[in-house]
């Protein structure tokens, strides 16, 4: 397994990816904007221009954009942004991590090692502790969360999209 910034190289993989969880109807957590762009290519141009504050749309933070391969065929099992400091929004809401498993792959594992090697991207950007949300009633993402060595801060109330939020922080320290 292994974290890759995506690249049209992927194209008809993250299609395949995109097209599964519109299928499902999943929230795609950590895709970024692929929800909304059919073209990859687009999606891509947005991947890189949350790379750098001096690209990245005015109101948002600085992201790294992961795909999660399976190295022995190639397939995304996942996709994980790594928001490089928090605004108020993700300080309250989001956090510095969001991240979804394709469907056809959950309850394998690939979440809670996805989001440890994600935690070592966050190390190398500087992050000595990053906060990482889940909704109250996601248990599969909470034990991920615990897993990685997640401790239960605060539930908060998102109004916007009307759910409840656990808030949990994790050490580096020790990455």
């Amino acid at each position: 397994m292994k974290l890759i910034i995506p690249t049209m190289e992927y194209e008809k993989e993250i299609q395949a990816f995109r097209r599964e969880f519109l299928a499902e109807g999943g929230s795609m957590d950590g895709c970024g904007s692929l929800r909304r762009q059919e073209r990859i290519q687009d999606w891509i141009k947005d991947v890189e221009c949350y790379l750098k504050e001096e690209t990245c749309p005015q109101g948002m933070v600085p992201a790294t954009q992961f795909i999660y391969i399976r190295e022995d065929d190639g397939r995304i099992v996942g996709a994980i942004q790594i928001r490089h400091y928090l605004n108020d929004y993700l300080e309250k809401y989001a956090g510095h991590i969001g991240y979804s498993v394709r469907p056809s792959e959950r309850r394998k594992g690939y979440a809670a090692q996805m989001l440890h090697d994600a935690l070592s991207q966050c190390r190398r950007l500087g992050l000595d502790k990053v906060m990482v949300s889940c909704r109250d009633d996601n248990e599969g993402s909470r034990r991920v969360i615990l897993r990685n060595g997640g401790i239960y801060e605060r539930t908060v109330h998102e109004p916007d999209r009307d759910m409840d939020l656990e808030r949990y922080w994790i050490s580096l320290g020790n990455l």
